[in-house]
């Protein structure tokens, strides 16, 4: 009898990870046919971090040909190239393709992506958002190479059980706007908890490397490479005596209000995509972040 449930409970473990393995996941893409401006798409992929991840500029990578190592818990994970090349980039991809990578975390091959990869913010891009951002994409140079393979250890090599990650993890992001803000403020809302992603660093993650929502933007102690990401929630940014003006500043010149830098992922951050945005959408996250307590 004994044996006989062993067998069942095993065949029963057996089983469920099988259909996990060919469980299908992520939305039906619709064919993305609208022009894109290749402007506003680079303009996005570097509010949005494409450059900053995906560029070994300590190794002195070409840009978007593959990032540098993301040291963490789980093992290191490598940014992929994303240049046109159609063996190593993604110039065999179609936009529909790119569509659902960005905005659904899934490769053409139907597999899941790594939670490294930010897709979770990225959801709420728009077709036209999308469009914006393939044209911008398609005028990226090949770079013959290919990004290391990812060096992770079992059991977190088995790309299956991201399935369940997501299941139990994946929120929505929350970029509509507010009835009753300024439009300031909630196009800071959609740039912080979209493109931007400020929550992916200053938010504390559980022991699945999931965020913890009921904490975002309360700070991070464990970066990737041994980093922190302090508190930016507004009370504790207040506390410390910034401003809205201080905010926008840094973030466009990464200078602080003490007079000192950002250093770290910060500096990156600064260095390949927010000192590029406009000074309107830089005091809108600042208006945002200033004015938003959770």
């Amino acid at each position: 009898m004994f044996r006989w449930v062993v067998g069942a409970g095993l065949l029963a473990v057996v089983g469920t990870v099988a259909a996990t393995i060919v469980w299908p996941i992520g939305k039906e893409v619709e064919e993305i046919a609208l022009v894109g401006d290749v402007n506003k798409g680079a303009y996005l992929a570097r509010a949005s971090g494409c450059i900053a991840c995906h560029t070994n500029a300590e190794e002195g990578g070409a840009p978007l040909a593959g990032g540098a190592p993301l040291k963490t818990d789980f093992g290191t994970f490598y940014p992929p190239n994303l240049t046109t090349d159609p063996d190593y980039g993604m110039g065999s991809w179609s936009a529909e393709d790119f569509a659902r990578a960005v905005r659904q975390g899934i490769s053409p091959d139907g597999e899941p992506y790594y939670p490294t990869f930010t897709y979770p913010f990225y959801a709420n891009f728009s077709d036209q958002d999308i469009a914006d951002l393939w044209a911008a994409f398609q005028t990226v140079p090949p770079v013959g190479e290919a990004a290391p393979e990812h060096q992770v250890t079992f059991p977190f090599d088995q790309r299956w059980g991201l399935k369940l990650w997501r299941a139990a993890f994946l929120p929505e992001p929350n970029t509509a706007p507010e009835p009753g803000r300024s439009e300031a403020w909630n196009r800071g809302k959609e740039l912080v908890n979209g493109a931007t992603h400020c929550a992916a660093c200053h938010t504390p993650r559980n022991v699945v490397g999931a965020r913890v929502i009921t904490e975002r933007l309360s700070g991070n102690a464990d970066l990737p490479v041994g980093g922190k990401a302090p508190s930016i929630l507004s009370s504790d940014l207040l506390a410390e005596g910034w401003t809205a003006d201080d905010l926008a500043y840094a973030l466009r010149s990464g200078i602080t209000p003490s007079g000192d830098v950002f250093g770290g992922s910060m500096a990156e951050v600064v260095q390949f995509g927010t000192r590029f945005l406009t000074d309107d959408d830089l005091d809108a996250m600042a208006t945002y972040i200033m004015d938003n307590e959770i």
